[in-house]
């Protein structure tokens, strides 16, 4: 017995769409994708001068542990510490599904393939916010672009 997400009526089994308000009943991939890479752009926030300056920085904290050199190198550059928590969330994310991997490692196939998997997100996570960076964009990433590290 299904409902639908948007009124609440009751569906038939082969109902393709809410017979109440119309609402599309199937699963659609490209608006869950949609709502993954729809995160909060704070760019404006930014001063433009303060973005030109410090893109190669922005670019390196996303490049695992040489977050650091943004952190050391920029402090008192907001767009570089936007980019630099970004980039340490993201490492601690990586480090986080390493270890969950490394465990399930233990049963055969379906570990690997889990496990390349996680490290395919961390890799595609990172290529976001390089190319993120690389815009003069200040956009959080998808799923872990909202814990903040650093104030």
């Amino acid at each position: 017995m299904a409902f639908c997400k948007k009124c609440g009526t009751q569906l038939p089994e082969e109902a393709k769409n809410c017979p109440n308000c119309g609402e599309s009943v199937g699963f659609d991939a490209s608006g869950a994708i949609n709502n993954l890479t729809n995160t909060a752009d704070t760019t404006s926030s930014f001063d433009p001068k303060d973005i030109a300056d410090n893109k190669i920085m922005a670019v390196l904290a996303y490049l695992w542990l040489l977050f650091l050199i943004p952190l050391l190198a920029a402090p008192q550059s907001p767009y570089a510490r936007f980019h630099t928590n970004q980039g340490i969330v993201l490492f601690l994310a990586g480090v986080a599904l390493n270890i969950v991997g490394g465990i399930l490692l233990l049963i055969p196939i379906l570990g690997w393939i889990v496990s390349s998997l996680l490290n395919l997100a961390i890799f595609v996570l990172m290529i976001l916010g390089i190319v993120n960076a690389v815009q003069g964009k200040a956009k959080e990433l998808p799923l872990i672009g909202r814990f903040r590290i650093l104030k």
